[in-house]
């Protein structure tokens, strides 16, 4: 059996989705109030703040994917996802399961750097802190061969369904109501996405490949090194209409973060859209070389033709 944790999110769909087409058709997810994904499914609906019920929803299983996610709200974060990390990892160890860990990048630095799995981490702001903790709590115990384990690492998301992303908000929610796009900081900065469905698509091939385990992996994305600018005008085309859009300057956003509690909940991740932000996935594709990479031409696509069936 294989079991997905945090099992509402656009990432688990996908990851079930792929699993039951090419792993598995004992999938069970987890999450407070889980709903069927695949009409196999079995549902365990639990808290994992809770180490027994943790250790319930682990039982049996072969692998466990952790795609947990909490709400943009610092304290919630500080409070709760040490705590659901070690439960995580203790109910795995104590049912001898496989852990796949799906991670971001926020504990990276924020510069121009291009971000590789040997990156050090340099986190800026609490939540970076708690990410990078979090990773570091996993690390370890691979490291002393406590647990088989293996982190599978995204950049910021594009995509479908209930994907939520800046991206997606700022510029594709705003194409859908034929409202001007948003740009954070500059659109002139390289920026990496990753296309979601190709992200969970990755971490079921990762989580069934033995020997990808205890070790840090790069999801794949496309090399095309795009801007917002570009981004934007490729968008144009496929529409095939004007896509107009603002920038919105760093000092408007550091005083709206004053005033605003979303914009000061990402006020720690805005230093990245005034940088590069290159993710380097080289060492994944070199390992699987047959793997399909959404373009970024393809994914607006996707998303273009979704809109309009919707």
């Amino acid at each position: 059996m294989q079991t997905i944790l945090g099992a509402n999110g656009q990432i688990a769909i996908a990851l079930a989705q792929e699993l039951i087409q090419h792993y598995t058709d004992d999938i069970r997810l987890v999450s407070r109030h889980p709903v069927k994904i695949n009409s196999t499914d079995t549902l365990f609906p639990a808290d994992l703040m809770d180490p027994v019920l943790t250790a319930k929803a682990v039982a049996g299983s072969d692998i466990v994917y952790f795609t947990v996610g909490l709400p943009m709200d610092t304290p919630l974060w500080v409070a709760q996802f040490p705590i659901i990390m070690r439960n995580v990892i203790d109910a795995c160890k104590q049912h001898q399961a496989k852990l796949v860990f799906f991670d971001n990048t926020y504990m990276y630095p924020q510069n121009d750097d291009v971000l590789t799995e040997d990156t050090p981490f340099a986190p800026v702001g609490t939540k970076g802190r708690i990410r990078g903790q979090m990773a570091n709590m996993l690390l370890e115990e691979i490291a002393s061969h406590q647990i088989n384990a293996v982190i599978c690492r995204a950049p910021e998301f594009y995509g479908p369904g209930k994907t939520q992303s800046i991206t997606n908000s700022l510029i594709f929610d705003k194409i859908r109501q034929h409202k001007t796009a948003r740009v954070l900081w500059r659109d002139d900065t390289i920026r990496t996405l990753i296309w979601t469905p190709d992200a969970s698509r990755a971490t079921a091939l990762i989580g069934n490949t033995p020997d990808a385990y205890d070790q840090t992996w790069h999801l794949p994305c496309d090399d095309q090194q795009i801007t917002y600018k570009s981004f934007i005008a490729t968008a144009a085309e496929i529409y095939q209409r004007e896509l107009p859009y603002k920038v919105i300057p760093g000092w408007v956003l550091k005083t709206g973060a004053l005033f605003n509690r979303q914009l000061k909940e990402i006020k720690e991740l805005l230093p990245r859209y005034a940088h590069n932000n290159i993710f380097d996935s080289s060492r994944f594709k070199q390992r699987f070389p047959a793997f399909h990479i959404t373009s970024y031409e393809e994914g607006i696509r996707l998303i273009k033709a979704e809109q309009e069936r919707n």
